[in-house]
């Protein structure tokens, strides 16, 4: 049997650099060898390209930067190379024909457009979403904006740009505060992954949380605090998706933030969700709808909220889904029948065999 030549991209500049590695770790290690020969492909967070070649033990905690076997090697965005341009010792340049490419990378310069557009030119096929569906589902303000105009049902939100707070912090204040009513959540638009996320019970704290969301971005987007359980379904496919079984999320922290994700061990994943057989069809309807409406391909972890009362709040989709021991993504669909190995060769499936148009 012929082996695909796949290249896993980890790394890059990001905030979630770290929980890249520990995704790149495990996708690797689970990758049917017998189907696929990999190549790793780093980015350290200075946005130098590395072939790197050592164990992938090394990957979390970033010693493989520091391996003395690391080549300088990029994507080609010229289609007839097809792959890698490789610079060895001598300063002579080889090329690395690929198959397909599998960028785990997450949050921006790798989950937001940016490396799906270099792929897009390059002609090989990767796993995941378009330029435009990542772009979109990155962007809390446009995820939202066209979910709404959509007639999807998503918790009351708001949106400003930094320069605005800054200019008259009062009038935006009070505008969420009349709009949104507290506790109100705090979000840079494109941060991603609950980086730079804060929940503010008050006005005083409101301002500090827009400060710091302002950091990580000029856009900043509040929502209302809503009262009930974070559901989570993940999908896979490209015209006709599949979605998996309902999880939900118990973080251990008082929000799902980056901590309660990905370093402490006390947040809870319940797979299947303890909710009612009707309502988690209803969440994976609308989970199949948002990844149809976003353009989305490929894969897509969608977050949804379970109101007391009842209702299903879309919360947001992740085109690059965490896919580390503990992530969600690989749980649910082991949980749906499909093994993690499987997950990957059906993704890298997916990738070949979508249409460039």
């Amino acid at each position: 049997m012929h082996k695909l030549t796949v290249a896993v991209i980890f790394g890059g500049v990001s905030s979630e650099h770290e929980v890249s590695l520990a995704s790149a770790k495990s996708v690797i290690e689970n990758i049917p060898k017998d189907q696929y020969e990999v190549v790793m492909l780093g980015i350290t967070k200075h946005g130098e390209w590395l072939r790197y070649s050592g164990s992938v033990d090394a990957l979390p905690g970033g010693a493989w930067e520091s391996d003395a076997a690391n080549r300088p090697a990029v994507i080609s965005p010229d289609a007839k190379t097809h792959g890698i341009l490789e610079t060895g010792p001598d300063g002579c340049q080889a090329v690395v024909y690929l198959d397909a490419v599998f960028p785990v990378l997450h949050g921006a310069n790798g989950e937001d457009g940016t490396m799906q557009g270099l792929l897009t030119l390059s002609g090989i096929p990767f796993v995941g979403c378009s330029t435009a569906a990542s772009a979109v589902c990155m962007d809390k303000a446009l995820t939202k904006t066209m979910l709404g105009a959509a007639g999807v049902a998503q918790a009351k939100w708001d949106c400003f740009l930094r320069r605005d707070f800054e200019r008259d912090p009062d009038a935006i204040l009070s505008r969420l505060e009349k709009g949104l009513g507290f506790p109100i959540f705090v979000k840079p638009a494109s941060a991603g992954s609950s980086v730079g996320i804060g929940r503010a019970a008050g006005r005083e704290a409101l301002a500090a949380d827009i400060r710091a969301a302002a950091k990580f971005d000029k856009k900043i987007v509040c929502e209302e605090a809503v009262r009930g359980m974070e559901i989570e379904c993940a999908v896979l496919g490209n015209d006709d998706p599949v979605v998996s079984v309902c999880g939900e999320i118990v973080p251990c922290n008082e929000f799902y933030d980056y901590e309660a994700k990905y370093v402490s061990s006390g947040s809870q994943l319940h797979i299947p969700a303890p909710i009612p057989a009707q309502k988690a069809d209803e969440v994976r309807a609308a989970a199949a709808k948002a990844f149809r409406l976003l353009g989305c391909s490929g894969m897509a972890r969608v977050d949804f909220f379970v109101r007391e009362d009842g209702a299903v709040l879309l919360n947001e989709p992740n085109t690059i889904p965490g896919f580390t021991s503990i992530s969600m993504y690989p749980k649910l669909f082991e949980a749906s029948g499909v093994p993690y190995g499987e997950l990957l060769s059906r993704l890298i499936r997916l990738a070949t065999e979508r249409k460039p148009h």
